[in-house]
């Protein structure tokens, strides 16, 4: 097996040999936004890293896995109003996806997950993914990293500490970059997300939606206004590297799991 595992430092030739119809390809997806004032805010940074240790730990046991280029701007949401994010339509999201697909199934490439770090890209994966099953029996699963280590953290770090370091801006994104790139988070900028927003003399509950009698009620809001710091619902201080490293573990243990025992066996219809 080739030693390279990123696809674009493979030659043409290497590429023809080595990413074949046997081959399986990962393709890392996040965004650029507001991560909390004290983290980078490139998530696609971490979806990356976290592709590449998927594939690394499905190589060892014995899958040959590429890491297709990362997709870095995250379809729109409540986000947009980041300074300085760059994020794009759904439907320029969709075009996008639709053009990866049909270049890797001309080229016989079908075996292909997608690692995802921005819950904004959700409804294009959704809609893509389903279209090119029904047009062309190619079933691409989604492991949406940060949807996944909010279910594994309580037992990880317990159910306690998960609760209160848990949310946008805390964990787990702030635990995985200290691991995986300590040097690019600022530590004199952490601090516990501020609490009471409110808009138009209505709680805001998360960043589209506020509290009316118990219940949760959507409404067109923006990050900004939800929270000044980024961070909502966390507490970032609790955030550690031993908590990155070991949900990194996790999620790659995860994430080859499904590549070694479904997606390299062929998904098709």
């Amino acid at each position: 097996m080739i030693h390279k595992i990123r696809m674009a430092e493979l030659t043409s030739e290497e590429a023809r040999q080595h990413v074949t119809e046997d081959a399986v390809v990962l393709l890392p997806m996040g965004s650029l936004e507001d991560q909390g004032i004290h983290a980078p805010m490139g998530d696609y940074l971490a979806a990356d890293l976290m592709a590449l240790e998927i594939a690394k730990t499905a190589r060892g046991r014995g899958v040959s896995t590429f890491v297709a280029p990362v997709v870095p701007f995250g379809g729109k949401d409540f986000f947009d109003s980041s300074h300085g994010g760059i994020s794009i339509s759904n439907a320029t999201l969709v075009a996008l996806l639709d053009d990866i697909f049909g270049c890797l199934n001309r080229h016989g490439i079908r075996k292909v997950m997608i690692v995802n770090g921005h819950g904004g890209n959700v409804p294009a994966i959704t809609e893509v993914t389903l279209r090119w099953r029904q047009k062309a029996g190619l079933f691409v699963p989604s492991m949406y990293l940060w949807q996944v280590a909010y279910g594994e953290l309580p037992d990880l770090i317990g159910a306690e500490k998960a609760s209160a370091s848990s949310g946008h801006g805390g964990d787990p994104l702030t635990s995985v970059g200290l691991y995986f790139y300590p040097d690019l988070l600022r530590p004199d900028l952490v601090r516990p997300s501020p609490t009471g927003a409110r808009i138009k003399d209505m709680s805001i509950s998360g960043f589209s939606t506020i509290t009316y009698d118990g219940a949760k009620i959507q409404v067109p809001i923006e990050a900004l206004e939800a929270t000044e710091t980024g961070a909502f619902g966390c507490d970032p201080t609790l955030c550690s590297a031993e908590t990155g490293e070991t949900l990194v573990k996790r999620l790659a243990a995860i994430g080859a799991g499904l590549v070694c025992d479904h997606v390299a066996k062929g998904l098709h219809d």
